[in-house]
């Protein structure tokens, strides 16, 4: 049998590596932060931004939003707000079908 690899999930993720994970500087990150009050990263006690999965999760909605859909800060902002479990669902829908892309990717390049 052969041994599957499971997705490691962290509870926490720097401003770097959510920055590294949406190739954006940390600026920008730091800035939507300020624009989009669902983005609530913890600090430690040096003062370093602590993402949980729920803002990594909310700053893929943003960043379809403004990046993929061309939407602006404050049409992000409403759309958000006016249509938050719609957004929430057609991002988990972009998720799956980017899995599956990746993974018909993979499989055509073994072929």
């Amino acid at each position: 049998m052969a041994y599957k690899e499971k997705e490691i999930n962290k509870l926490y993720y720097s401003i770097g590596e959510v920055a590294e994970m949406f190739d954006a500087n940390t600026s920008m990150i730091r800035f939507y932060e300020k624009e989009f009050d669902i983005l609530q990263p913890k600090k430690n006690a040096k003062g370093n931004r602590l993402f949980r999965p729920e803002d990594v999760e909310n700053l893929k909605i943003i960043f379809h939003l403004i990046k993929d859909k061309g939407f602006t800060l404050q049409g992000a902002k409403e759309h958000m707000k006016n249509n938050k479990d719609e957004v929430a669902d057609n991002q988990k829908v972009i998720d799956s079908l980017e899995k599956l892309k990746a993974f018909m990717i993979k499989v055509g390049n073994e072929l």
